[in-house]
């Protein structure tokens, strides 16, 4: 699995430290950006992060801003993404079991590196259920359909 990994500058440290844990994990990530003390508007780089999932160069994403919640909305833009923000480690759970979440938004504002470490692992190990939640999905992607033209 390959995860696109960016932020804006609100989320910068968040994601360096992410991309510690994720290395340390084994787990494969493209860091879209930003850099270091650049200031850039989190809308393109949650597009970076979405395009990457999308295209299938990346099997999922982790976008980080100040809260997740832009990130989130830029993320739901595209087809095909379905972008949770969480905050606690049940929402991650239960984004990846019964949203199948392909696309994990955080609030570098509002998390410490310690809780968004527990939470991507959560949604990283958490499996889809399928069952009853796959029609549910699948009535999401039908909205897609009608609805991303």
């Amino acid at each position: 699995m390959t995860i696109a990994l960016a932020s804006d500058h609100a989320g910068y440290d968040l994601k360096a430290g992410l991309a510690e844990f994720l290395r340390g994990r084994g787990v494969e990530f493209v860091d879209f950006g930003c850099g270091s003390g650049e200031k850039v508007d989190y809308v393109d780089y949650g597009a970076k992060g979405a395009r990457a999932v999308q295209s299938g160069q990346c099997d999922r994403a982790i976008l980080i801003c100040g809260t997740g919640i832009g990130m989130a909305i830029v993320a739901n833009k595209f087809k095909g993404l379905r972008a949770t923000p969480c905050w606690i480690e049940y929402t991650a759970e239960v984004s990846r079991s019964h949203n199948d979440s392909n696309c994990l938004t955080l609030g570098g504002r509002a998390l410490t590196l310690e809780l968004a470490q527990r939470i991507v692992r959560i949604w990283l190990e958490t499996p889809f259920e399928g069952g009853r939640h796959a029609v549910r999905v699948d009535k999401i992607r039908a909205l897609e359909t009608a609805n991303f033209k």
